[in-house]
């Protein structure tokens, strides 16, 4: 074992990759790495509340199974002996998923989602479910901002982020539909990573909105994002959004050197007006930095109507996957959920169909963008966590790349004058996804030095 001891802060401090790295060469061992998650797990979930189903017990088998195996000198996992913490809308054989919803309470899977099947496969270690909003949407949970308990930690992906920015895990598992990856890492001032549309397999995960919905990883730094999301992806013949198609190496493309320095179009995109000052200035100023590494440009006026085509697409299909929860039990849903459900029912379908129209004109639009950068730059979220946990914060910034289907990464690199951070999100074209990382990890790294 490392001289790092089981100090959690410590551990933590390394991030996935090099975590990874003292596992597989035997200069770690899980369970040493697990007992300092369990750690910090006891001493700071009272007041983060990021967990929905947490098993200590069920933590070490795996991480002295993991170092069992290890020692025999077979064959490892690349993320052998690695915690990973699972947002509560992926089912988990013999595990609680409960949704976030009081209806699906006692709920116990009998199998894997694909990505569990492939996070085993892949030697991590399952250390519970983490905190989601009601069905993955609005209505907040009791999670808490580790930076600062008073604000809100983001959302629907709230345990997730936050259990990784608060030292309990080193990587986390989200889903997005409009902002709920890029937005919560933002908050928590940590990286999220959403991949392209169909990167990843879908299969044994809540779906609220089958043409938006993308899951979504977390960790302290880009690379820790490419390390975990390398996994995930690939087809599955039972996610039709998935397609055959050759391994991206997100790993290896992130760690890589770019060829040039690269070079970033910084958008101010719709909602701008409405950012907090903090966020402006910030942002202005890392701009500035960047010099000749960026240039301004506007999006095309299509983008204003981003927003309002999302939320009809996800409004449609949330009506119609959503319908169970509405017909059993329509007064035990928060007002925002069961309000998104009605909007939907009451859409007429020309302007549901019409809508599905929209990825493709505004991938149209973003070419001529694209093809004079390496990925777009632009704010995160419209400032730091807002104070309290009535809301999860504005998804404005997040919700046009999810339709769009682009990848989309978030970096911790501003600071809020209360001394919340805020994040830079940066955006590729679709199916860039390792360029994105690896654009992430060179911004990351500079800004860091």
């Amino acid at each position: 074992m490392a001289a790092d001891g089981a100090n959690p802060a410590s551990l933590m401090a390394l991030g996935a990759v090099a975590l990874r790295d003292r596992l597989a060469s035997g200069a770690l061992d899980a369970i040493t790495l697990v007992e300092a998650c369990i750690a910090r797990i006891e001493a700071r979930e009272p007041e983060v509340g990021a967990w929905a189903f947490f098993d200590p017990g069920f933590a070490r088998h795996q991480a002295k199974a993991m170092d069992a195996l290890r020692r025999s000198g077979r064959p490892i996992g690349p993320l052998h002996g690695l915690p990973v913490a699972l947002k509560d809308v992926i089912d988990t054989a013999r595990m609680p998923t409960e949704n976030g919803c009081a209806l699906d309470a006692g709920r116990v899977p009998m199998q894997d989602a694909a990505i569990v099947e492939k996070l085993k496969a892949a030697g991590a270690i399952i250390m519970g479910k983490t905190v989601s909003t009601e069905l993955a949407f609005m209505h907040p949970g009791r999670t808490r901002n580790p930076h600062n308990l008073a604000h809100t930690p983001g959302g629907s992906s709230s345990g997730s982020a936050a259990a990784v920015a608060d030292g309990m895990v080193p990587l986390a598992v989200g889903t997005q539909t409009g902002g709920s990856v890029i937005r919560p890492a933002s908050f928590c001032g940590i990286t999220g990573f959403k991949p392209t549309f169909g990167a990843i397999s879908r299969r044994g995960v809540l779906m609220q909105s089958q043409t938006l919905d993308t899951l979504g990883v977390f960790a302290t730094d880009p690379t820790g994002a490419a390390l975990l999301a390398d996994v995930l992806f690939g087809h599955d013949p039972a996610d039709s959004a998935t397609s055959p198609a050759p391994h991206p190496a997100l790993e290896r493309t992130a760690l890589s050197s770019p060829p040039l320095p690269p070079v970033f179009a910084v958008v101010r995109p719709p909602g701008w007006e409405g950012a907090h000052d903090d966020l402006k200035e910030a942002f202005l100023a890392l701009e500035e930095e960047l010099g000749e590494q960026a240039f301004a440009v506007e999006l095309p006026s299509l983008f204003d109507e981003a927003a309002d085509q999302r939320a009809r697409i996800n409004f449609a299909e949330m009506s119609r996957n959503y319908y169970r929860y509405e017909r059993d039990g329509a007064d035990r849903l928060g007002a925002p959920t069961l309000e998104a459900i009605r909007k939907g029912a009451a859409l007429p379908a020309r302007d549901y169909l019409a809508a599905l129209d929209w990825p493709g004109i505004l991938n149209a639009g973003l070419d001529e963008i694209f093809s004079r950068c390496d990925a777009i730059l632009c704010p995160a979220a419209p400032g730091p966590a807002p104070e309290g946990l009535a809301s999860t914060g504005d998804a404005i910034f997040n919700g046009l790349w999810t339709l769009c289907g682009t990848p989309a990464v978030t970096l911790p690199l501003l600071t809020a004058s209360n001394g919340l951070p805020m994040g830079v999100q940066l955006v590729a074209r679709r199916g860039e996804d390792g360029r994105l990382l690896r654009s992430a990890r060179w911004l990351h790294e500079r800004m860091s030095a």
